[in-house]
């Protein structure tokens, strides 16, 4: 499923995301949303999201359907 669509991620969604200091190599950071960052419907770098640990980054793939 696509990350760069706010109405695709939802709190407790299991995604694998990049860390803002991770954008160079592009190692992905997995874990659970706890809030959505972005208000816009759509961003072309995916979505901003905090995970349960606390973590920020941007949504690249969604790992588990609800």
């Amino acid at each position: 499923m696509d990350g760069t669509k706010r109405s695709n991620i939802k709190p407790g969604l299991h995604v694998n995301i990049v860390l803002k200091e991770d954008q160079r190599t592009g190692d992905l950071t997995e874990g659970y949303v706890k809030d959505i960052l972005t208000n816009s419907p759509t961003h072309p770098h995916g979505i901003k999201v905090r995970l349960e640990t606390g973590e920020v980054g941007r949504v690249k793939e969604i790992l588990e359907e609800e």
